[in-house]
């Protein structure tokens, strides 16, 4: 929450400031600097930030990247930052040089409005083209902030951030991809749901006729799943309301914790892989917090015990014998990977 307020201060400075930024090096200190701040790293501490870090490539010499974070003397992310004016996607080349020769995992290209985080996730020591992780200060979501707390001096783990980028990227340009079927929808697009709705044969004008159907036909679910989530709100609020007015309400002794719900986002980071994740729920109660396959008692994933002094996971084996493992931090829930994993593995519809 601390870390949101601070973003969600930086970017209400942005949103006042921005037209008074008229030149590159005032989007540096008015809004690059304040975020590296916010990051936990000190911008004037010279062994942990770096301004025009030198990156000279082969005969090139000269050549600087903005900014270059350090941690135990090794860069750790390199910072390139532009006017907030300025199309990012034209400088995009140039942080592609940097990274190759300053023996970083992670690159950052931003305008103080826009943030592209990039690694190698594609070949080894050659920065991907696209990022895997990118947000606008001003818009930003509660799942954007767990990716960028995992950047800061406290939290930073390069393996956990490498293992998740994969995720993010391809997620987030699957997104996209649906969103722009939707908007537009390709002709293969169209095929794939015309040819298992329509008996005859996908003729130019059946082609035609089905990509208006299509497209109206996803936009009408959506506005269905959306007015149903309102619906069902509206409705548990009215008898929530109802039962207070009645004097029936009780009231609920189980809180579910923001370090349950970050536990719940490892496991789902965790089996997202091997299975989606709609299928994975969580059921919080009073002396534990269950994780469960289909949103089913008989299909444990783990359980945490969080609300204690000494912290517990709870595994199951293949006959849901639950063995508890003690863990410092929800982040030693990475350490059991390999036995979330082989747990799903047990039931047979997975």
């Amino acid at each position: 929450m601390e870390l949101f307020n601070q973003l969600k201060a930086l970017a209400d400075k942005v949103e006042q400031l921005k037209d008074l930024i008229e030149t590159e090096e005032s989007t540096k200190h008015a809004f690059t600097l304040p975020f590296i701040s916010i990051l936990g790293y000190d911008a004037f501490n010279p062994t942990e930030v770096i301004p025009e870090f030198t990156a000279d490539l082969g005969l090139k010499k000269g050549e600087k990247v903005d900014y270059a974070i350090f941690q135990n003397g090794v860069p750790i992310l390199i910072v390139e930052c532009k006017h907030w004016k300025q199309d990012l996607n034209v400088h995009n080349s140039q942080l592609f040089r940097y990274f190759h020769v300053t023996k970083t995992r992670f690159a950052l290209l931003t305008n103080g409005i826009t943030y592209r985080f990039y690694t190698d996730l594609e070949e080894t020591n050659k920065m991907d083209n696209r990022p895997f992780l990118e947000f606008d200060i001003t818009r930003l979501k509660e799942h954007t902030v767990k990716e960028i707390e995992k950047f800061h001096k406290s939290k930073f783990d390069i393996s956990k951030i490498v293992n998740n980028a994969s995720n993010l990227k391809y997620t987030r340009e699957i997104k996209a991809l649906i969103d722009c079927e939707i908007l537009t929808p390709s002709a293969d697009f169209v095929k794939l749901f015309a040819g298992k709705a329509y008996q005859g044969r996908l003729t130019a004008s059946v082609m035609e006729e089905f990509t208006e159907i299509v497209s109206k036909a996803f936009n009408q679910m959506i506005s269905d799943k959306v007015n149903d989530r309102l619906n069902s709100a509206l409705n548990k609020e009215e008898e929530k309301q109802k039962a207070t007015e009645t004097g029936t309400e009780e009231p609920s002794k189980i809180e579910t914790t923001d370090e349950e719900l970050d536990g719940f986002r490892i496991v789902l980071a965790i089996l997202r892989r091997k299975l989606p994740t709609n299928r994975i729920v969580y059921r919080d109660t009073q002396s534990y917090f269950g994780i469960l396959l289909n949103d089913n008692n008989r299909k444990p994933i783990c359980r945490l015990h969080l609300n204690r002094n000494t912290k517990y996971i709870g595994l199951f084996d293949e006959h849901k014998n639950e063995t508890r493992e003690i863990i410092e931090s929800i982040d030693d829930i990475y350490r059991y990977e390999e036995q979330l994993l082989e747990t799903v593995g047990y039931y047979e519809e997975v």
